[in-house]
């Protein structure tokens, strides 16, 4: 069996030598294991950092993004690198401790499970407003989603290499990975576990961060805010009407409409609502605009290895052979294919 370990990393220096260590330690049984550390722009010292890992240990290998791209991006570069038959997600806070991995590979093979994914039962160390705003988020996506999302989950899931595989066909610019396992659907179980406090720093999601990732998840996976803009848009049309039909009652009664401070009152109520549902209708025109120009997810600066340049371009090699396996045009496939090898050698 290979193991492969993905860790996005940004500005994680007082955490990845600690991260490492338990890492290691988790993978020590194993036979065959790598831990790749995606570097996503750190303005600290975790570049240095995985450098001096990757020279003491064989099985680290570093990828440094060209520039910060997010954690989901991020994810995503370190999924498309990785070359293990099982991929275990983690992130290097040590929020989601690496000692359950034997647990998660005992659930997988007692289950015949593709995913086995970590169910927060308790969340140490983190705010009042940060718990009940995650609690309050995946409740409202299961209410707006036709797929089921499970509830206090994050990224730190095991999948193994049929998983991923499909998870790397997946080209969405704004990506909400957990959520884009769940579509995949195949067998996927939860290991209940205690998240703990970071092992040092601060948090890497502020609030604008988690607003933004909220949007991405509603918009990616849901037209529900479409269908409730067309049901508000039919309402206040509705009122319109009946205020027509008041209006249209009062001149031929030869009764004056009372009061403009009424009729401005309603002309900035329709007014913000046309910007709103404006404001609803341009969030899913400008990922459209984003997709529809197919640009890369990111772009790889360097890839630091030990391994030999002929065994690491294998395993790329063999990444790309197996993506190309379940893209559906055979020509198309083809080509991209070749386009990826050529570009690799």
């Amino acid at each position: 069996m290979f193991l492969s370990v993905v860790a996005p990393c940004f500005n994680e220096a007082g955490n990845l030598i600690e991260f490492h260590h338990r890492v290691a330690a988790a993978c020590s049984g194993l036979g065959s294991w790598e831990l790749v550390l995606v570097n996503d722009g750190s303005t600290d010292a975790s570049l240095d950092l995985i450098q001096d890992l990757v020279r003491r240990d064989p099985h680290v290998v570093g990828i440094n993004l060209a520039r910060n791209y997010g954690h989901q991006i991020a994810l995503t570069a370190g999924l498309r690198h990785c070359g293990g038959e099982y991929i275990l997600v983690l992130d290097a806070d040590l929020q989601d401790p690496p000692e359950l991995l034997d647990d998660m590979l005992r659930l997988m093979d007692e289950q015949t499970a593709d995913v086995v994914y970590g169910q927060r039962r308790a969340r140490t160390g983190e705010t009042w407003f940060k718990t009940r705003t995650a609690a309050l988020f995946y409740r409202l996506m299961r209410r707006l989603v036709d797929i089921e999302i499970p509830t206090d989950t994050g990224d730190f899931r095991l999948m193994n290499r049929r998983t991923v595989t499909v998870l790397n066909n997946m080209p969405e610019q704004h990506r909400f990975i957990r959520g884009m396992v769940a579509w995949i659907g195949l067998r996927q179980v939860p290991l209940l576990y205690d998240r703990e406090p970071r092992h040092a720093g601060e948090t890497h999601y502020p609030l604008h961060k988690m607003i933004r990732l909220a949007f991405d998840a509603i918009t990616g996976f849901s037209v529900m805010p479409l269908r409730l803009a067309s049901l508000t848009g039919a309402a206040i049309g509705s009122v319109g009407f009946l205020l027509l039909a008041y209006t249209m009652f009062g001149w031929l009664t030869g009764r004056a409409v009372e009061g403009w401070t009424s009729i401005m009152t309603l002309m900035l109520i329709l007014g913000g609502a046309q910007l709103l549902l404006l404001g609803v209708f341009g969030e899913y025109l400008g990922r459209l605009y984003m997709e529809a120009k197919h640009r890369p997810l990111f772009v790889v600066d360097r890839v630091l290895t030990q391994k030999p340049p002929a065994e690491r371009v294998a395993l790329d090699m063999a990444s790309i052979l197996s993506r190309s396996r379940d893209r559906g045009n055979e020509h198309d496939a083809t080509q991209e294919t070749g386009h990826e090898i050529r570009n690799l050698l």
